[in-house]
């Protein structure tokens, strides 16, 4: 009898991870995260344009990667109000902790802001993809908008390595350090 009860517990929790539906939490928990990291990306272009200008040549490669950033935001922060998501309670330290980002690299040169560049997207690309796996059909639509973001995302990667990001000074530990930071934001901003 233990042996059937246990065998049953088993499938019912492996079961549970392939449900058709998303939890509140989890859906929650998603749109919570994406708002936050959408609104950081926006704070961390706008710190790198305040260093280098609109009308520079790379002011304008960033404020191309900015206008999509802020659709992103746009559709987080509808999202967030159709589902009534609680935001973060850290919008305000990673409202200044993103220019700050920005800024700071762009002060460093235009290679190390892309490197920048690279490190987030690279770590929001996977945190996409993640949340791509674990969403129930139910959520079709947030799915494919997270796809999509996510290829914009990668496109962003692509132009921060098309403009040498990885000949910025110190890019290894640079790289590092902004992923660190980018895992550790995400998994505060899920929760609080």
């Amino acid at each position: 009898m233990k042996n059937k009860r246990k065998n049953s517990k088993k499938r019912s929790n492996k079961n549970k991870f392939y449900s058709k539906k998303t939890s509140k939490s989890v859906l929650d928990e998603i749109i919570r995260v994406d708002h936050a990291g959408e609104f950081g990306a926006t704070r961390i272009y706008e710190g790198q344009i305040a260093v280098f200008g609109k009308n520079s040549k790379i002011g304008k490669t960033i404020q191309h990667m900015a206008d999509q950033e802020q659709e992103h935001i746009e559709t987080f922060e509808k999202l967030i109000i159709k589902n009534r998501v609680r935001p973060t309670a850290f919008l305000p330290i990673w409202n200044i902790t993103g220019f700050a980002l920005g800024a700071a690299t762009a002060l460093m040169g235009e290679k190390a802001a892309m490197a920048c560049t690279v490190a987030v997207e690279a770590v929001i690309g996977n945190h996409y993809d993640e949340q791509a796996k674990i969403l129930g059909a139910d959520q079709k639509k947030l799915k494919k908008t997270i796809l999509k973001f996510k290829e914009d995302e990668l496109e962003h990667h692509d132009i921060g390595m098309k403009h040498d990001a990885e000949n910025a000074p110190a890019y290894k530990i640079l790289s590092k350090v902004i992923t660190a930071g980018c895992k550790t934001a995400i998994a505060i901003s899920k929760k609080i």
